[in-house]
């Protein structure tokens, strides 16, 4: 599965025919996945919502599509800056993105197994980005940037639990 595969989905739903016919200017602003690597057949799991800014109405609506199609208001939380509209024109695979980490965490002698992997997409800087936090054995998170033109990571680093622990 791909972006591209759950933007088809949503468009061709009658639910945002109607939300774009009476928002004309809505664009698409973010993506938010949820990969469970650990039980990929737990559907209760993943989650698949693409995120559309209104800027007549300065607000966000995010379509979730993990059962049909569900439209539900985003909390901006007092956030005044207009999201960068995506160009949504990736064609990594999830899988693709799984394997990129993987080959990442072995490169940097990170010897734990993928749990599960949260994927953001944003534009940073006129770019689309995939900003992932995976959840590894051993209480770790990896957290990593996949610059989606590029198809390469740019931003790269390990984490334990323990680590934010001491922060408090």
């Amino acid at each position: 599965m791909n972006l591209q595969f759950f933007i088809e989905k949503l468009q061709d739903s009658d639910e945002f025919k109607e939300f774009i016919e009476k928002h004309s200017d809505a664009f698409l602003a973010s993506c938010f996945f949820v990969i469970d690597v650990a039980k990929p057949n737990n559907e209760e799991e993943k989650k698949y919502h693409l995120d559309y800014f209104i800027p007549s109405e300065k607000r966000m609506v995010a379509f979730e599509l993990e059962k049909g199609i569900k439209q539900s208001d985003v909390e901006l939380y007092g956030r005044e800056e207009v999201p960068s509209k995506l160009k949504a024109i990736s064609e990594l695979e999830f899988d693709e993105i799984k394997s990129m980490i993987w080959e990442r965490m072995q490169k940097e002698s990170v010897n734990k197994e993928l749990q599960k992997i949260i994927m953001s997409l944003q534009n940073v800087n006129g770019r689309d980005v995939f900003v992932c936090t995976v959840f590894i054995s051993g209480l770790g998170i990896v957290r990593c940037w996949i610059d989606d033109e590029n198809k390469e990571i740019t931003e790269f680093e390990k984490k334990s639990f323990f680590d934010f622990m001491r922060k408090v």
